[in-house]
């Protein structure tokens, strides 16, 4: 039935190249015989409309019906459109493409979950593009330099025994040795071992730099970087971070990081909570935040920083 509608519609109008070379009038003309057609189709099938629940002439009237691309919402014309009718489904926004260096917007809180406004995060530091290479090279960087490097074994000059040769050279079918500190023996030196020694190795210092803020990126763009007013906690009981750490969602370690040093409450309050870490924003670092699934930040903390990675590098 549909598709017999839709000739007798295409008949009506002609083909396309004759309705472009004809004038305004006949355009119109053409039209209302069109109409007029349609309105001829919907009585014949007047019947297999109110099979399908059409009320009597509302076929005609979705064929008469002029279509329009503007968007119907409840604000869009009053009394125009009953607005128990309109959906009120929200409308699905596509996932932000992270690394595109844009200015952040999220919003600054406390312990108590109150609203402190909004704080934005620069691009260059919390929208940068992610590359595991660089995180691989701070973090054996940071691994690097960290180790102690105190281990030390004794030469043959540095083993405690005698000089002396322990047996003739000839004549005792035994094998030549000068003395009993070599390593062949028990108790004797140990050849080519390790010394005390730095296993630093060169990062320059545009790598290091660029290794936090994509750390910082990368806990942004998972939605796991909470910005806070401040540190400040009521007391120095433990069970106030307990508290707070069990209302965050998928939250297994925590790190905290303020702009100055840290306060004695929250030190107390965190140091037998081995989920919980604080450092101040001078001692953040990519492996930190690699180890923590959460970081929370101060305001003070994240200003530092900024300012920190917007600092020229001296050569």
């Amino acid at each position: 039935m549909a598709l017999s509608v839709s000739r007798r519609i295409v008949r009506s109008f002609g083909s396309l190249s004759a309705l472009g070379r004809c004038d305004s009038s006949t355009v119109i003309s053409r039209s209302s015989q069109a109409s007029d057609s349609i309105a001829r189709v919907s009585v014949d099938y007047l019947p297999h409309a109110e099979c399908f629940g059409l009320p009597k002439g509302g076929l005609s009237s979705l064929a008469c019906r002029r279509f329009s691309s503007t968007i119907l919402t409840p604000d869009s014309a009053e009394n125009a459109f009953p607005s128990d009718l309109l959906s009120s489904k929200t409308v699905l926004t596509p996932d932000r493409t992270i690394g595109l260096y844009q200015d952040l917007v999220i919003p600054v809180t406390n312990f108590h979950n109150e609203d402190k406004g909004l704080m934005v995060l620069a691009g260059d530091v919390f929208d940068v593009p992610i590359r595991k290479d660089i995180i691989h090279r701070v973090v054996l960087w940071q691994l690097a330099k960290r180790q102690q490097g105190t281990h030390s074994t004794r030469t043959i000059s540095e083993v405690s025994g005698t000089g002396r040769k322990p047996w003739p050279q000839k004549k005792t079918g035994r094998a030549r040795h000068g003395t009993l500190r070599g390593p062949q023996f028990r108790g004797g030196a140990i050849m080519h071992g390790p010394k005390p020694r730095s296993h630093a190795f060169k990062c320059n210092k545009k790598v290091r730099r660029l290794g936090l803020k994509i750390a910082l990126s990368a806990r942004a763009a998972e939605g796991k970087l909470t910005v806070f007013e401040d540190l400040e906690v009521p007391t120095h009981k433990t069970k106030n971070i307990v508290n707070y750490v069990k209302q965050m969602e998928d939250s297994k370690k925590l790190l905290m990081v303020d702009g100055g040093p840290i306060n004695e409450k929250l030190k107390l309050a965190t140091q037998n909570l081995h989920y919980v870490n604080v450092l101040p924003s001078v001692g953040l670092n990519v492996y930190s935040i690699l180890q923590h699934d959460t970081l929370v930040m101060s305001r003070d903390a994240v200003n530092m920083i900024v300012e920190r990675m917007h600092t020229p590098i001296n050569r």
